[in-house]
């Protein structure tokens, strides 16, 4: 495609998605419509599931005759059915999904019921009532308990923290799902009603609504006739929602050999398809007798089946209301178990587990003369633990909380009470850099017993951002912001000019910018308030902005360096924190705490921005934590060069939809400094540096770590290096990272005669095993904040030479570390000094600095604990 073309296209895209962000901007300008319900199922899959159990029952109750009704219903699917049903009640309408009337209605409704995830555009407004209802008791593992669940589920987390009321259908599903799987327990604070599933109430039909629902079933073009029901409903495979894998061809042979092995007198196999997957099966002419159509509830279908067949659905939950009898079809080569997991064992279950179509026929031959006979011997106790509260009236109940608003007398749970006190800390851009490395370290000591911990990040991207995400702890709360932020267009050109002009006031003194950051954190955080947030990061003022929109809690933001000296550092010429720095220097008094990573670098910071900024009673300091056992561990394992990676998996499709057309996010992260960049993809294959160091017995060789930057001053220890003649005194040296100043460091190296006894190895993801391998570790920049590379080298007892800058006295308590003046001469000298051995290791205490370190992040941050 021509490159004209393709901008066309692209500015094309971005002018409809601009087109979209304004008319929603409109739409959120409009009173909210109080009588008014929109019902969503599966992304406008179709009147369905408890949505539609819901909204027949209040449909049907005169005390709520004045609502109206809206469905969202997507433009692919055949809802001509429903449409015909209801065209003459003029309560009910219907909208086409992610139309310009979807948004107007999700954006004024009084009451929101949604069975799965509102889009990123979505932000609950003050005034509308939101109910997930979600689509089921789990079987397979939701959320966190998945692998890489916080980025696979973080649509489905941010719709629950927005909303009212969670629906679940029995306790197992509040606590192994809500508060556990999606860390709803200690900060959500809405309220789950466990009160049974309304869906549930279809199975409980009557001899018209059988008939009725048979009707259907032939209606479609399935030949069911007066024979039993036999329904195989698998769940989708792969481990993303938006990408479920396309397996209708298996399905379709594995019906047909249980109905062959069944004969087809008295049993009908019919197939029932996950949301995910009927998109797939819709137009397969091989199903077009055996597919149950997704228009029709699959509730209605269970109250007329006599055998259920499954695998890892939940739907088998629903079933057990029946009291009818299940088999668990899970052949081996799906390995969905291994994959995605499950939260129960097949021994567990309650029905036989087989592997084979043909062993699914003979488990339900074996069930005596009717299947409906022959339940397994745990049936019973798990249809009481799981379906006791589905009881056919739960629809009703759930319209008398949420419509009438009566709580007394019903199963209503809070998951928000804690004593843990709550932080929030926003982590930067994820890149492989000190920043980063020192929150994930902080991450990993905090106690979180004591303490609730959130973060806040963007959507990563691929290769080490999302390698860096997927090391924080487990006990985290990850809120990744995803989407952009709602508003006028207008107003963001006012706060793209504020940002620029370094104006911090704007977004305190104009009701229109106060609204629209204040949206922004709801359709971020929903509910979720915090005892604390922290901008540990510190370089972006659209991120620090959204902070200081917090509903309560200290704010604190962290400076990581000499601030005033960050704004004046080029990197090709450019300047390009200087615009960001100044807009955060005038947010600097609206925050509470201003945090150095050392003690000295704070003397730094309070002496040089106290003019700029007025005064600021509250700076204060808190040492960076250092991960020692990670350390020890990644120096005991290969080098690894980064490469990009292929992008995440993403669990709701709306995740993936990109930013708006002004969302700030990626510009705003630019602005943070980068690490150990990938490295290009003619990069040839990495030399195993570690091994290469420790098989040398001749040379000594040198080591420094870190982006190749202009602060970082590489050159100055080139030039220092070459002064000690290091071709005859067998010396080597290794400067490890990637960064802007590659070429010129190369060229330098060449320049000096260092080719044979200088190396650049690239950006490389594990640099432990060099550090460990090399004989000493030598820093020369020309400032730093609390420099992570001096803990990590202390932590493998290397000895350390640094150059001289405001920071570095006190960079390692009591560690023993050669400090010279900041000239080529005086680090040459030092080079010479450890030759003769003048120069002794480094060593660090890890537990008590750390157990330190973290009462200094309590102390200044306002949450210390008992």
């Amino acid at each position: 495609m021509p490159r004209v073309l393709r901008t066309i296209r692209r500015m094309a895209r971005r002018l409809n998605r601009a087109i979209q962000f304004q008319r929603l901007a409109a739409f959120r300008r409009l009173p909210i419509v109080a009588d008014q319900v929109l019902y969503e199922s599966f992304g406008g899959s179709g009147v369905l599931d408890n949505p539609e159990a819901l909204f027949r029952t209040a449909l049907a109750d005169p005390t709520l005759a004045h609502l109206r009704h809206v469905w969202a219903l997507d433009r692919q699917g055949s809802h001509a059915a429903v449409r015909r049903e209801f065209a003459g009640d003029p309560r009910v309408r219907f909208v086409a999904y992610r139309s310009g009337r979807y948004f107007k209605a999700l954006s004024t409704s009084g009451y929101l019921v949604n069975n799965a995830t509102f889009p990123t555009e979505f932000g609950k407004r003050p005034g509308q009532v939101y109910l997930n209802t979600w689509h089921g008791t789990p079987l397979k593992l939701m959320g966190y308990d998945m692998p890489n669940g916080a980025l696979e589920s973080a649509n489905t987390m941010r719709n629950f923290f927005s909303a009212d009321y969670l629906l679940a259908q029995n306790s197992f599903m509040t606590e192994t799902m809500y508060d556990h799987a999606y860390k709803l327990g200690g900060a959500y604070r809405g309220t789950v009603v466990e009160e049974g599933y309304p869906r549930v109430d279809r199975q409980f039909a009557d001899a018209a609504q059988t008939a009725d629902a048979r009707g259907l079933l032939e209606n479609a073009g399935l030949d069911i006739g007066s024979r039993e029901i036999v329904l195989y409903a698998p769940t989708w495979k792969g481990g993303s929602f938006s990408r479920p894998e396309n397996d209708v061809a298996d399905l379709a042979e594995r019906v047909r050999v249980m109905q062959e092995r069944l004969g087809s007198d008295r049993y009908v196999v019919l197939l029932k398809t996950h949301q995910a997957v009927a998109k797939f099966a819709i137009g397969d002419a091989a199903l077009r007798r055996i597919l149950v159509p997704n228009s029709i509830p699959t509730n209605v279908v269970l109250g007329l089946t006599s055998a259920l067949v499954t695998d890892y659905s939940s739907i088998f939950f629903d079933f057990l209301a029946t009291g009818r009898p299940i088999v668990f079809f899970a052949p081996p080569d799906d390995e969905y178990e291994e994959v995605r997991g499950t939260y129960f064992t097949p021994e567990e279950l309650p029905g036989p587990v087989v592997t084979t179509p043909e062993a699914v026929a003979e488990a339900l031959a074996a069930m005596n003369a009717s299947p409906a006979d022959a339940p397994t011997a745990n049936y019973d106790e798990w249809r009481t633990r799981f379906t006791g509260l589905d009881d056919g009236s739960v629809s009703r109940r759930v319209i008398d909380i949420v419509f009438h608003g009566r709580r007394d007398g019903y199963r209503l749970r809070t998951l928000g009470d804690s004593t843990r006190r709550s932080v929030l800390l926003y982590l930067g851009g994820m890149r492989s850099n000190g920043i980063t490395t020192s929150a994930l370290n902080l991450l990993a000591h905090l106690d979180h017993n004591e303490l609730d911990v959130s973060v806040l990040i963007a959507r990563p991207g691929r290769g080490q951002q999302g390698a860096n995400q997927r090391r924080i702890h487990p006990a985290v709360r990850q809120f990744i912001r995803l989407g952009g932020m709602n508003g006028d267009k207008r107003e963001h050109v006012r706060r793209r000019i504020a940002h620029f002009k370094a104006d911090g006031q704007l977004h305190l003194t104009r009701p229109q910018h106060m609204q629209l950051w204040d949206d922004e954190w709801l359709r971020t955080f929903g509910s979720a308030q915090f005892d604390a947030v922290i901008d540990f990061s510190g370089y972006s003022a659209f991120w620090a902005t959204l902070l200081l929109h917090s509903p309560g809690g200290t704010r604190s933001v962290w400076l990581h360096n000499d601030m005033l000296a960050e704004v004046d550092r080029r990197v090709a010429g450019k300047l390009p924190l200087r615009r960001s720095l100044r807009a955060m220097f005038a947010l600097y008094p609206q925050f509470d705490n201003l945090v150095s990573v050392s003690p000295s670098l704070d003397a730094i910071n309070r002496e040089r921005l106290s003019p700029i900024i007025g005064g600021h009673p509250s700076f204060s300091f808190a040492r960076n934590v250092i991960d020692a056992d990670r350390v020890l561990l990644g120096a005991s394992e290969l080098p690894v060069i980064e490469q990009p990676a292929a992008e995440p998996r993403v669990a709701d499709t709306e995740a993936a939809a990109p930013a708006a057309a002004d969302d700030p996010a990626v510009e705003a992260e630019s602005v943070e400094p980068e690490g150990r960049t990938d490295v290009a993809e003619a990069l040839p294959i990495a030399i195993d540096w570690a091994d290469t160091i420790r098989s040398d017995s001749t040379n000594l060789w040198f080591i420094t770590v870190g982006r190749l930057s202009p602060e970082k001053n590489q050159a100055r220890l080139l030039r220092a290096f070459a002064a000690t003649n290091p071709a005859e005194r067998n010396l080597r040296l290794l400067i490890v990272g990637g960064g802007a100043l590659q070429e010129e460091l190369e060229a330098l190296v060449r320049q000096l005669g260092l080719e044979e006894t200088a190396f650049l190895s690239g950006a490389i993801a594990n640099p432990f095993p060099l550090v460990d391998a090399a004989d000493c570790f030598v820093l020369s920049s020309n400032y730093e904040g609390q420099p992570m590379v001096l803990l990590e080298a202390a932590v493998l007892d290397k000895p350390i030479i640094t150059v001289d800058f405001g920071s570095v006295r006190d960079a390692l308590p009591g560690a023993a570390i050669r400090i010279v003046p900041s000239t080529d001469e005086a680090l040459s000298d030092a080079l010479l000094a450890f030759v003769r051995g003048e120069i002794p290791p480094s060593h660090i205490d890890p537990v008590e600095y750390n157990r330190a370190t973290i009462g200094e992040f309590e102390h200044a941050t306002g949450i210390l604990t008992d």
